[in-house]
């Protein structure tokens, strides 16, 4: 694998952790850079960085904003957000990785990408739920807000600094684990 591949990796995965938090920002993300000719696409993906995408992606990305302030709407969202997180780190990574085997593109995409949004979303449903829990649901706007800061600020360093957004991700992801594994005990 050359570097240039393992720099598009970067960049989806990191765009993947980034669907964990939201699904459609890091989409979005991705639809302006490619538009502004800051993100080349993998061949079969460029609809990703076409007009009407961008305009669909940002309707569904203002809806997905403001429901996640609805107290009772929030935790229904994380339901339907799960699947649909893990579906979209998906097609952020495979959509970054090409000139590899399609078998390796997809098996990168699913296990890399998919695994990343699946990891940040469950631990955001996991935050959400505690937030719930003790505050009645009136803490989850704080909650809503911070996973929306965070899959921004994720999806511009995988953009703009992959290794730095990758690292990130890593060290994040490590202190988690490591976390949960303080707590079991």
């Amino acid at each position: 694998m050359d570097v240039e591949t393992l720099l598009s990796l970067c960049i989806g995965i990191g765009l993947s952790a980034a669907c964990g938090f939201r699904v459609f920002v890091p989409l979005l993300g991705m639809s302006i850079a490619s538009l502004s000719g800051h993100l080349d696409l993998v061949t079969g993906f460029e609809w990703i960085g076409t007009w009407p995408v961008l305009v669909a992606l940002a309707a569904a990305t203002v809806l997905e904003i403001g429901a996640y302030y609805i107290p009772w709407l929030d935790n229904l969202m994380d339901a339907v957000a799960t699947p649909c997180a893990v579906v979209a780190g998906i097609i952020a990574t495979a959509s970054m990785v090409g000139d590899v085997s399609p078998f390796l593109q997809w098996a990168l995409a699913i296990i890399a990408g998919g695994g990343a949004a699946g990891v940040v979303q469950v631990g955001t449903v996991t935050v959400r739920g505690v937030s719930s829990g003790t505050t009645g649901g009136l803490g989850n706007c704080l909650v809503s807000t911070g996973e929306l800061v965070a899959s921004v600020l994720v999806t511009i360093l995988a953009i703009v600094v992959p290794i730095v957004c990758i690292c990130l991700v890593l060290w994040f992801g490590y202190k988690a684990i490591r976390r949960q594994r303080l707590q079991a005990t």
